[in-house]
């Protein structure tokens, strides 16, 4: 539905984007993910045939955003990090005028309009002026309009961005209703949205894609921040000794706690080196040392692990880069 080949964007001597690329499948979701400035919105703006392209291509729903603009942009709903509203109209009426100039015909109007009223639950505002309306309603508008004409993609910039909680979550699940008969690219800085709504994640770092895959999948790909955390009793420079003796453990650490132990008990972080399960011998060691273990739990990375050390470091750390996702009935 969405292929993204090689683009780059050059202001003046200074890429924003450099050879990016990557596909997003019919009815899929993906997470277009990146620190402040690393270039999702240049991205979103290209696709959105609001920017041209330096270099590269993309098509969207077979046709090139650049050679084939106007068709792209019937196949297409935009919302933009501010979301596109006149303020001084109702719901209602400004609904109906972006059907209009979005090109869906009169006939069809009527049921368009109150299909996206529907799905993005504003009956009850439909009359309401859009001024008046709060920031997590006037979000829901502006999903509204980048669905009345009910496109086939959709390209969200930071969708969640200024809500509260409670509003980020009936945004996401807005957003996750929407898939299977939309495609979606979702664009932000918020890991939380990414893990809960997208099927696959794109990492983006200074302006190069530095992952692709699914969020499962770059976790298990970390190269550190698996292991195991432990509530002991003893001496915490023994145990840190004994730790450091047994195979496949990396990195030995004590946790500071909010919340004191009791007693003479110690909460401590056990590393993993790639590829090693050392929780059984991790326990074993330290009762053969004489130590009480209280409390003992698997640790895996997180996907703010991940993003931390791909968006961090100035090398590629060597992830995988799937472009493509698995086929249905495949593992991912």
């Amino acid at each position: 539905m969405i292929e993204v080949d090689h683009l780059s964007k050059i202001y003046g001597s200074t890429p924003a984007i450099t050879d990016v690329s990557f596909n997003v499948e019919q009815g899929e979701i993906l997470g277009f993910l990146g620190p402040n400035g690393a270039g999702k919105t240049t991205t979103m703006r290209i696709l959105a045939g609001y920017l041209p392209a330096t270099n590269g291509t993309a098509r969207i729903a077979g046709y090139d955003v650049h050679e084939n603009s106007m068709s792209v942009r019937q196949k297409i709903g935009y919302l933009p990090e501010t979301p596109p509203l006149y303020p001084e109209m109702t719901v209602l009426s400004f609904l109906y005028f972006v059907a209009r100039i979005k090109g869906v015909p009169a006939g069809d109007r009527n049921n368009k309009v109150q299909a996206a009223i529907e799905r993005c639950n504003l009956e009850d505002k439909r009359h309401v002026i859009i001024r008046k309306l709060s920031k997590g309603y006037r979000q829901r508008v502006g999903i509204a309009q980048a669905i009345v004409h009910d496109p086939p993609a959709i390209i969200l910039d930071e969708p969640t961005v200024g809500l509260d909680p409670r509003q980020i979550i009936e945004v996401r699940n807005l957003i996750k209703s929407l898939a299977g008969s939309h495609t979606i690219i979702l664009s932000t800085h918020i890991l939380p949205e990414v893990s809960m709504t997208c099927s696959r994640v794109a990492i983006i770092n200074r302006g190069k894609i530095v992952a692709i895959n699914t969020p499962e999948n770059l976790m298990a790909q970390l190269t550190s921040g698996s292991g195991y955390e432990l509530e002991i009793e003893g001496d915490i420079g023994l145990a840190k000794q004994v730790l450091q003796n047994v195979s496949g453990v990396g990195l030995v650490e004590s946790m500071h706690l909010s919340t004191p132990l009791q007693n003479n008990r110690t909460a401590i972080r056990v590393i993993s080196q790639p590829g090693t399960e050392p929780g059984r011998d991790i326990a074993s060691s330290l009762v053969r040392a004489g130590f009480a273990l209280y409390e003992m739990r698997r640790v895996l990375a997180t996907l703010e692990d991940v993003f931390l050390q791909l968006t961090t470091e100035e090398k590629n750390l060597e992830f995988e880069v799937d472009s493509t996702p698995a086929k249905e009935g495949e593992a991912a």
